[in-house]
């Protein structure tokens, strides 16, 4: 044998020692333990199991992998490595990331005398359909209060997503279920409406960034279960892909809107479901409730529009296309058309009319054993849209007249919905039904001149105010009392608030509506008195547009929404 024949073998055997060595310390890896008896849900499992047995396959810091031996023994060892590099990345994502920001944010998971481990446990299963994992809150719970309780933290996942890019999302998804059984259940003993429990862990796919590239994305997916069935109650909970989808993009256009500490201050409240939006909504000075957002998310669903009102749109750019399509109703020049409907609690309707002639009167009348809520958008020729609200009486009776509907108007939709329900949802609701009437006709003489007149009042008092508009920008240019060093309110400002640029801001803008407005003109930071009556002056000054919507006749010195709103367009 040559010197170099010599060579090459050793390099060989050198080769194939090191295989044999990195072999023999990882086959530890592959099985840890003894198999271990679970309990699982009959209704998730592929094999209709109560039972199963898992062996330890895979421990990091925070997590310990269980594989269910039927779907574990079957596999070839080439793919068990291949899992076993699948575990690696999916511990590393959610140890760096998902975990972290979650409990951060939320609070932690469950810890105590309920845990066998400190760590989490992820036991993987053959599961059914689309199902991509579950959590049971009642491991939560010792055996002695629940005896089907596996006793720890523990996350259920379908072994055939472990190795798909989707796994990031679903153990996060579930890991949010575990804190909410914690934060709820244990911590104040309540049990979350199931509608609001999943939107949270919906929501998670998006604040972590699994849905910042589009296509493919759990957001995607949501969109088109929802767009297939659009009309889906949000809180009545049947766990279809239309349930995750409603609830999905409800809490995209809540966090949007009203900003992520509206999910952390519900979880952290006393109280469930709508019942904590509306707590958390009201801490946060939204100056709106659980009613009124989903109105508004109603409306953003129909236009999508911030030209409308910021309310009114997505600000998710990959929403921006949203847009349901309602039912239509084609009206006939004169005549009468009627229609029936059943719905349920917290569930969009978009009902659409068209053609028609001069004179609309709509009737709507509801059950009267529940409140509905009816609000409408009326587009013009040009597809510009308004939105109003149509309040029935205590027997939900209510109506409407448009005159010179056809001339003026290229479409009128409404959107009826019961809000009277706000906790207590537990998978199908309880029906209602409601009716209305449209009833079209050609005006009189005299009928079209008095709508003319009506029309022509209401030109005037909409030029006084942009008149009233100009006048204040035209004092911004040429006023000598300062610059105002911004162009924008982003935040609510309220008596009290110290050194804030924002605050600065307010009064230089105060300031340079004059004195009438604003006599003092001191631009100090600090939100006091004297800042809070110069408040309450504007808000009074353009009460049609800042109080009235809110229902309020006098100023409040708080700069919310409506004000904000108001100030940003004089700023122009």
């Amino acid at each position: 044998m040559t010197e170099l024949e010599k060579q090459t073998m050793s390099k060989v055997f050198k080769t194939i020692f090191f295989l044999l060595a990195a072999m023999l310390l990882a086959l530890p890896l592959i099985s840890l333990a003894e198999s271990t008896a679970f309990n699982v849900e009959q209704r998730y499992d592929f094999y209709g199991r109560q039972e199963i047995s898992a062996q330890l396959v895979k421990n990091t810091d925070l997590l310990s992998f269980y594989a269910d031996d039927k779907w574990w023994q079957d596999l070839s060892s080439s793919e068990k490595w291949k899992l076993m590099k699948a575990f690696d990345d999916l511990a590393d994502e959610f140890e760096a990331k998902a975990y972290p920001t979650l409990t951060d944010l939320f609070g932690s998971e469950p810890s105590g005398v309920i845990d066998k481990e400190e760590k989490i446990i992820v036991l993987l299963h053959a599961m059914y359909g689309e199902v991509g994992g579950y959590v049971n809150s009642g491991d939560l719970y010792e055996k002695v209060q629940n005896p089907k309780s596996n006793e720890g933290k523990i996350l259920y996942l379908n072994s055939k997503i472990i190795d798909k890019p989707e796994a990031d999302y679903f153990l996060a998804h579930e890991f949010m279920h575990l804190i909410t059984g914690n934060q709820k259940n244990l911590l104040r003993g309540l049990a979350e409406e199931v509608w609001l429990n999943e939107a949270r862990a919906e929501y998670t796919s998006t604040l972590l960034g699994y849905d910042d590239v589009y296509e493919g994305s759990n957001l995607e997916r949501r969109v088109e279960s929802f767009l297939q069935r659009p009309s889906t109650s949000l809180s009545g909970w049947l766990e279809r892909s239309e349930d995750y989808g409603a609830v999905n993009l409800f809490t995209q256009y809540l966090v949007d809107h009203y900003g992520l500490e509206i999910l952390v201050d519900s979880l952290h409240s006393n109280k469930a479901g709508a019942e904590s939006i509306n707590y958390a909504l009201a801490k946060n000075h939204c100056g709106k409730d659980f009613s009124d957002v989903f109105a508004d998310w109603l409306v953003a669903l129909l236009i999508n529009d911030c030209e409308a009102g910021e309310e009114y749109c997505y600000l998710n750019e990959h929403l921006e296309d949203l847009r349901v399509t309602p039912t239509f109703y084609y009206l006939p020049k004169t005549g009468t058309v009627l229609a029936t409907h059943q719905t349920s609690y917290w569930t969009p309707k978009w009902q659409r009319f068209v053609g028609g002639s001069n004179h609309l009167t709509l009737n709507f009348s509801g059950a009267d054993s529940v409140n509905f809520k009816v609000p409408y958008v009326l587009c013009d020729l040009e597809n510009n849209c308004s939105v109003s609200l149509l309040s029935p009486d205590e027997k939900q009776d209510g109506e409407l007249v448009l005159s010179d509907f056809s001339s003026q108007y290229g479409s009128f939709t409404i959107m009826p919905f019961i809000d009277s329900k706000t906790a207590g949802f537990n998978g199908l609701a309880e029906t209602f039904s409601f009716s209305w009437q449209v009833k079209v006709e050609e005006l009189t003489p005299e009928e079209k001149e008095a709508e003319l007149i009506d029309r022509l009042l209401a030109r005037v008092e909409e030029l006084e105010q942009q008149i009233a508009d100009y006048r204040a920008k035209i004092a911004l240019l040429l006023s000598d009392r300062g610059q105002i060093s911004c162009h924008r309110l982003e935040n609510d400002l309220f008596s009290g608030m110290r050194n804030s640029a924002e605050v600065s801001c307010l009064q230089e803008f105060l300031k340079a509506q004059g004195p009438e407005i604003y006599p003092e003109g001191l631009v100090t930071g600090n939100f006091f008195s004297l800042t809070e009556v110069a408040v309450i002056r504007f808000q009074e000054q353009y009460a049609t547009e800042i109080l009235a919507p809110l229902g309020l006749e006098k100023g409040t010195g708080y700069v919310g929404p409506a004000t904000r709103l108001k100030i940003n367009q004089i700023l122009g």
